[in-house]
C-alpha cells in the first residue's frame, strides 16, 4: 500500500515542482512568511522531492531492503516540504500532507505474520 501511495504522491510533488518552475501563477505568498522562497526554488524542491518519492516508492514495490527506511525518510521530507509549502497552495498542500500522513503509517506500523512481518 505504501509503495502504491508513493507512486501517486511522488508524481503529484513533480507536477507542483514543475508548476513551479514555470512561474505558474497558480501560487500565491504574503509577504510576511518565513519561508519565502522564490517560485523556482520550490519547484525545484518539489520536483527532487517527487523524484525521490518515486525512486522509494519503485524500491519498496520491489521489496529491497533499503525501500522502507529510504521511504520513510522520504515522506517525512516530504511532509515538511508540504507544511512549508502551504501559504503558496493550501489546497494542494494539505491533501498532499493527508497521504504523506497515511504513507507514514503504513511504512511505520509494526507487522506481525509467519513469513518475518512481511
Amino acid at each position: 500500500m505504501a509503495g502504491a501511495l508513493m507512486m501517486l504522491s511522488g508524481p503529484l510533488s513533480i507536477l507542483v515542482g514543475a508548476s513551479g518552475i514555470a512561474e505558474d501563477n497558480l501560487f500565491a505568498a504574503s509577504t510576511r512568511y518565513a519561508y519565502r522562497f522564490d517560485l523556482t526554488a520550490w519547484g525545484v524542491i518539489h520536483l527532487v522531492v517527487g523524484v525521490a518519492l518515486v525512486v522509494a516508492g519503485l524500491a519498496i514495490l520491489t521489496n529491497k531492503s533499503w525501500g522502507r527506511g529510504a521511504g520513510v525518510a522520504v515522506a517525512g521530507i516530504s511532509l515538511i516540504t508540504q507544511f512549508m509549502f502551504v501559504p503558496y497552495y493550501p489546497a494542494w498542500a494539505i491533501p498532499v500532507m493527508a497521504l504523506d500522513l497515511v504513507i507514514l503509517f503504513a511504512l511505520t506500523r509494526f507487522q506481525t505474520g509467519a513469513d518475518g512481518g512481511r
